[in-house]
């Protein structure tokens, strides 16, 4: 096992295009970090480079006090769950995970201890006579990380793994892959653009945009203070709701330096419907668009009146004038009602008028 620092990492190809900005991650020895971010961030092209398979342009990588960007992919001492499985369709589960093990000229009677102990871990023991073609998918990615597993290494580097899998598998194999690192203790870096799997992963979470790194954390820490209106947006499902208190309606209600930021995040479950403004808060009326019930919750899509809608875009906002409102889904106001919610101050999130700085009022 292995810590895994990142100093000032940065990937440029050739042309100028600039892929990764100078980005510093330091993960703790047992720790499952989860990079995540929309396509084209830098996520997948950073782990990469930790792997060995991308170049660095600057900075460094140390895996376990060693800094490895000259050292090839092979001797790095890591292990690598791709996306795709890369099984080879010809051989059984058994020599799949053998494989590697083979190449490095490890005794038989070590091969064989070391995949049976992989294959209990993932309950593959019965299968492992069987070809890729007759396991399912979620048990074709088990084998791809049995494969991994067997290896002993001191890093798990994990490339989307579960992006090929139906919704209801990629939620057991989370736990499964949550379960077995915490297991096996071995340091893993984990990319996703899914922020659910992100959160629900992560021991700490690293937000990336546009090649470097918004904010990195604790994934409960993130969600609860956001340091960009691009974190807000992103981590979250609905994302928070960004409104210019440049806004008449809003500004009013604020006092204070409050009053000189530019913009208000509220995420939508700290809303309640009620005709009271509470101290220090901010209320809005509401015409309701749109409803969408999804069992014990519903979702509540809310437009302000022109007068009230905001001046300015803010980057990642929701379309001008509309607010989601999370509330249980025994509450059901009718489309087209006009109604009144209400946020307590302590729920409020303040930005600059950028969005790049959170103000703590």
């Amino acid at each position: 096992m292995a810590n895994v620092t990142l100093r000032n990492v940065r990937k440029t190809y050739p042309g100028g295009f600039e892929a990764i900005k100078g980005v510093n991650v330091d993960v703790a020895d047992g720790q499952f970090c989860v990079l995540v971010g929309p396509s084209g961030c830098g996520k997948s092209t950073l782990l990469r480079m930790v792997a060995g398979l991308e170049t660095v342009t600057g900075g460094e990588i140390d895996i376990g006090g060693r800094i490895v960007n000259q050292i090839e992919p092979a001797d790095r001492d890591i292990a690598m769950v791709f996306q795709n499985y890369a099984l080879y369709p010809h051989m059984s589960v058994f020599n799949n995970m053998a494989y590697g093990l083979r190449n490095r000229g490890m005794k038989e009677a070590e091969v064989k201890t070391r995949v049976d102990e992989a294959a209990r871990v993932l309950e593959l023991t019965a299968m492992l006579e069987r070809k890729p073609r007759q396991l399912s998918g979620g048990q074709r990615q088990r084998v791809a990380m049995g494969r991994a597993i067997v290896r002993q290494p001191k890093v798990f580097l994990f490339d989307e793994p579960l992006s090929n899998l139906d919704a209801k598998l990629r939620i057991a194999m989370r736990v499964e892959i949550r379960k077995l690192q915490r297991r096996l203790s071995t340091t893993s870096i984990y990319v996703t653009h899914d922020q659910l799997e992100a959160m629900t992963l992560a021991d700490i979470l690293v937000v990336m945009n546009g090649g470097r790194v918004e904010q990195v954390g604790n994934p409960l820490a993130i969600y609860e203070k956001p340091a960009t209106t691009f974190v807000a947006s992103f981590i979250g499902a609905p994302p928070m709701n960004l409104m210019s208190i440049r806004s008449d309606e809003i500004k009013s209600q604020l006092s204070g330096s409050a009053s000189e930021a530019g913009i208000l995040g509220i995420r939508p479950e700290d809303f309640v419907i009620t005709d009271q403004t509470p101290a220090g808060g901010v209320a809005l009326p509401l015409t309701v668009e749109a409803i969408e019930r999804v069992g014990a919750e519903t979702f509540v899509y809310g437009s302000r009146a022109q007068d009230e809608q905001r001046i300015a875009a803010t980057p990642g906002e929701l379309p001008p004038g509309e607010v989601i409102v999370r509330i249980p889904g025994t509450e059901s106001p009718a489309i087209g009602a006009k109604i009144r919610v209400a946020v307590v101050r302590n729920k409020l999130h303040l930005f600059s008028g950028d969005g790049r700085t959170r103000i703590e009022a």
